[in-house]
């Protein structure tokens, strides 16, 4: 309360009416350092005290003993990074068309996260050949920093690139510049799903459910544990689980099959 409300409140105390509620009202403000509006103000007075009070009510209180509800400033820097970003955003080359027949030519990609021992929490960033089925690259990470993204790709642009389309959603870590100058300088095309339409990534999708599923990470107590889990995973992914949808073979024999072809 400004110095100004204080002393106006002292001087005319005594003829203030419903001084009872008035002082609640204030307590409710000042309790919550002075972030309460007068609906969270309304919401407290008929939760926790029974009152229902109308909110004109309690805006004419709050106004007349200068109750100032502190506004959250904007974070200029978030707001900043979104402007930056805005014109990073790269077309949807895809589609949702994941009937590709060519290993090689059209990888998707996305992170996803396993909490492990006390809250602990590993990243796997992976990429999916959605012709075969298999994952060409991942990292795994104990943080969400962009290099554990580019080591993948760094991964890959040692092999042949020509052609190839990467497709993520707008994830920050792929509208960044240095992960967009890394596929450019790899001569690889980026896609991006249409924001807010998981499908348009499914297949990295339906790999992260099926990892989750069939290993139990809640069990790790170590990242190095966690890791080596994704590592087996993997590899049992690749080379031994076989597909129905591929004719019942394993991504590497499904990819062996199409190149034969």
């Amino acid at each position: 309360m400004s110095k100004s409300g204080y002393y106006y409140w002292l001087k005319n105390k005594d003829i203030i009416k419903n001084e009872d509620e008035i002082l609640l009202i204030a307590n409710i403000f000042f309790r919550s350092k002075q972030k309460a509006g007068f609906r969270t103000i309304k919401m407290i007075l008929e939760k926790e005290f029974g009152i229902i009070m109308n909110h004109k009510k309690i805006i004419k209180i709050m106004q007349k003993y200068d109750l100032r509800t502190k506004v959250r400033r904007k974070n200029n820097f978030r707001e900043k990074m979104n402007i930056a970003m805005s014109d990073k955003i790269c077309p949807n080359l895809v589609k949702a068309d994941f009937k590709n027949k060519k290993p090689n030519t059209c990888y998707c990609t996305d992170i996803t996260y396993l909490n492990y021992s006390n809250n602990h929490r590993a990243y796997l960033s992976a990429f999916k050949d959605i012709a075969t089925g298999e994952i060409v690259a991942y990292e795994v990470s104990r943080n969400l920093k962009l290099d554990f993204v580019l080591e993948s790709i760094k991964y890959l642009s040692e092999n042949n690139t020509e052609n190839l389309i990467i497709h993520s959603d707008q994830g920050i870590h792929y509208r960044s510049k240095m992960y967009q100058e890394l596929l450019k300088n790899s001569n690889i095309q980026q896609s991006m799903s249409r924001k807010g339409h998981c499908t348009d990534n499914a297949p990295i999708e339906s790999f992260f459910g099926h990892l989750k599923d069939e290993i139990d990470f809640k069990r790790c107590t170590s990242f190095d544990q966690i890791k080596a889990l994704i590592d087996n995973y993997i590899y049992y992914y690749n080379n031994v689980r076989c597909q129905w949808n591929k004719n019942k073979m394993t991504p590497v024999e499904y990819k062996k099959f199409l190149l034969a072809g």
